[in-house]
């Protein structure tokens, strides 16, 4: 059995979010700074007039920083739309089985696709833990 997933390119790592769970990618957007906000947060932009957060998935992670969006994967969450940036043109691919568990927080295991492996992400666990600090 496969799950489909678009995978997330993140410097030279892909990570895997389920399809459903995604509501559009956007190249580029135009990012408003919010200083306030936790250092996760890169701020937020205008999508067709809904804001959405932007989240340095990198630093979410634990695996250090991505300064510049090149392109951001609109996931639909409990608390709204929130936004994953990522380093490259993200492709949709199917996961095979899992391979093993994960270490890094905020991920769920190892899985094997069509173009490699790939580690597939806990959204509601990543974007929870910075809406509840």
């Amino acid at each position: 059995m496969s799950t489909p997933a678009v995978v997330l390119p993140i410097g030279p790592d892909r990570y895997a979010v389920p399809t459903s769970a995604v509501r559009e990618v956007v190249a580029g957007p135009r990012l408003t700074k919010l200083p306030t906000a936790p250092s996760s947060i890169l701020g937020a932009f205008n999508l067709r007039g809904e804001v959405v957060p932007m989240f340095d998935t990198a630093a979410l992670l634990g695996i250090g920083r991505l300064d510049e969006p090149v392109h951001v994967v609109v996931l639909n969450t409990p608390v709204g739309p929130a936004g994953l940036v990522v380093t490259g043109l993200p492709e949709v691919a199917n996961l095979g089985e899992a391979l093993r568990p994960s270490e890094l927080r905020g991920t769920l295991g190892v899985y094997a696709t069509e173009q490699g492996v790939v580690v597939l992400l806990d959204v509601d666990a990543l974007l929870l833990q910075q809406v509840s600090r």
